[in-house]
């Protein structure tokens, strides 16, 4: 399975970086070292999610984390997954 950002998720995910960067420089990178770690292995654990509370879509899921949401997409029928975005809860 493909794992594809979308210019939304990208986005939203720089600024958010950035802002807590600007707070806590430790935090930030181990805030991101955590996400990269999740979309590094969405494709083996995408039955591990639960269907996303925004969304009545049963193929977009949710992954929370410190407060965060990051909502994907599952394309089953051409095998790719799309981040949609990355929010503060």
């Amino acid at each position: 399975m493909n794992i594809v950002n979308s210019e939304n998720y990208l986005l939203q995910f720089k600024n958010l970086v950035d802002n807590l960067m600007s707070e806590d420089t430790q935090n930030a990178k181990k805030f991101k070292l955590y996400i990269d770690t999740v979309v590094l292995n969405l494709a083996t654990k995408l039955k591990k999610y639960k269907q996303s509370h925004y969304f009545e879509d049963e193929n977009i899921k949710d992954i929370q984390h410190e407060g965060y949401t990051i909502t994907f997409y599952i394309d089953e029928p051409i095998d790719v997954c799309v981040l949609l975005g990355i929010i503060k809860k």
